[in-house]
């Protein structure tokens, strides 16, 4: 990545400085969370709200939304994160504006992921926010290295990797637009209602008992995993630091790493309570068969590679930010993700 923007437009060090100040003395704990019923958007929503932030939430069917908050004070707006002006009037007053929104069924990418993130943008500067986006590790190869570090060089070799370079460069050219953002970069997300990761779409069957588990990568590599929970919780605790950060920072969520990789399905074994469950490879060669015909498998092929080479991601920076990283135990995260 491009080294960090320094210079943003005609507003003075000092004027900076004295916003700065002024956000810190006067934060209004307003934040529009976008994708509030997505896997991290959900748990976002309740971290927030734990911390006594206002949280606001744009969907286009809010009563539906609504009844998966069992009651909790979220303002539901009717609108759509892939139009501008709905975007922006969501975000009137906020001082913090979480984009967990993605590209349904996994598909489109750049047609559908830019221009929401565009409008992100749009809205946090109309209002003066902090935009908090949550980066992965599609914006690296296999050049990487076993451990991915904040300014480690991103070489993308799938589409969905480039285009996630793409919007980090977006949030870090917007500093120079006066655009406050932040990139809280993890592995892979699995919770209580992940319902898309890996772990409950691919290692587990959703039919119960548990009668066999997946495992899609070399079983001696190990697997960045991140526990939507902690990392929800990172997200609440960095909001109310915003006013400390740089107007553009990347900072990595260590989560979960796992090593043996294969220890993520065993962990499953134990958590079912059955040691002796069947531990079985994922069929990439029958999805590579069938990639042809579906999008959604094309997309997951593109990006095997992640699953053989070894990404752990230093979480340093970000422990000498906060503290201590929320770290709830594996085998806890696991069973609480299961739903048992």
């Amino acid at each position: 990545m491009d080294s960090p923007i320094k210079h943003r437009g005609t507003t003075s060090e000092r004027q900076i400085r004295q916003n700065r100040e002024l956000r810190t003395v006067n934060t209004n704990r307003i934040a529009l969370v976008l994708g509030a019923t997505g896997s991290i958007g959900r748990e976002v929503v309740r971290a927030l709200l734990a911390r006594g932030w206002r949280v606001r939430a744009l969907h286009r069917s809010p009563e539906t939304a609504a009844s998966c908050f069992s009651g909790l004070p979220v303002e539901w707006l009717q609108g759509d994160a892939s139009k501008a002006a709905n975007v922006i009037q969501a975000a009137r007053d906020a001082s913090i504006i979480f984009h967990g929104v993605n590209p349904p069924g996994y598909q489109n990418w750049r047609k559908l992921g830019i221009p929401m993130l565009s409008n992100s943008i749009a809205a946090a500067k109309s209002v003066d926010a902090r935009l908090i986006f949550p980066g992965n590790l599609y914006n690296f190869g296999y050049d990487a290295g076993p451990v991915v570090y904040e300014h480690s060089q991103q070489g993308p070799i799938t589409v969905k990797g480039a285009v996630r370079v793409e919007m980090e460069r977006m949030l870090e050219a917007a500093a120079g637009d006066n655009v406050r953002s932040l990139v809280l970069r993890a592995g892979d997300f699995f919770g209580p209602h992940a319902r898309s990761s890996w772990l409950s779409g691919a290692m587990v069957k959703s039919r119960r008992p548990v009668k066999s588990v997946t495992y899609p990568g070399d079983p001696q590599i190990g697997h960045a995993w991140a526990y939507i929970p902690d990392l929800a919780e990172t997200v609440a605790q960095l909001a109310e630091l915003e006013a400390t950060l740089p107007d553009f920072d990347v900072l990595n969520f260590g989560g979960h790493w796992v090593d043996p990789g294969v220890e993520m399905a065993r962990a499953v074994c134990q958590a079912v309570g059955n040691s002796s469950l069947s531990i079985r490879p994922l069929p990439w060669a029958l999805l590579r068969f069938a990639a042809p015909f579906s999008g959604f498998f094309r997309e997951i092929i593109e990006i095997q590679y992640l699953w053989r080479i070894p990404m752990r991601l230093d979480n340093s920076k970000l422990v000498a930010l906060i503290g201590q990283e929320p770290h709830t135990p594996f085998g806890e995260a696991v069973r609480k993700s299961l739903e048992l």
